[in-house]
């Protein structure tokens, strides 16, 4: 430690002396009539039990038939999927039956002709 520290911790001594709030068992002051002390406090009682601040309503269990599971969105993603599989079958039964579909679409005809 420097001169500079040991004069800086002199004069803060003199100055500013330290409240003694770290040192066990000393206090520096009696509280006033508007605070509580330690022994009043504890003295009311245990406190309460603690409770869970999502759900007041805690003596019934929560019904899951009530909640929809599945996000909307991943729904129409299944049912489009699963339209687009039916399309894929339609095609490839009327491959295995030998059904031109080319001339089942409007318009198909004159681009194949042309």
């Amino acid at each position: 430690m420097g001169i500079i520290h040991a004069l800086l911790r002199c004069v803060l001594g003199t100055f500013a002396p330290g409240t003694g709030r770290r040192r066990a068992g000393t206090r520096l002051f009696e509280p006033g009539p508007g605070r509580e002390s330690e022994a009043s406090s504890t003295a009311t009682g245990p406190l309460p039990a603690p409770r869970s601040p999502y759900s007041l309503d805690t003596g019934t269990p929560l019904d899951g038939a009530a909640s929809p599971l599945v996000r909307p969105y991943l729904v129409a993603v299944e049912r489009e999927q699963a339209r687009q599989s039916r399309r894929r079958l339609a095609l490839i039964l009327a491959a295995d039956f030998g059904i031109d579909l080319d001339r089942h679409v409007v318009g198909a005809e004159q681009v194949v002709a042309g």
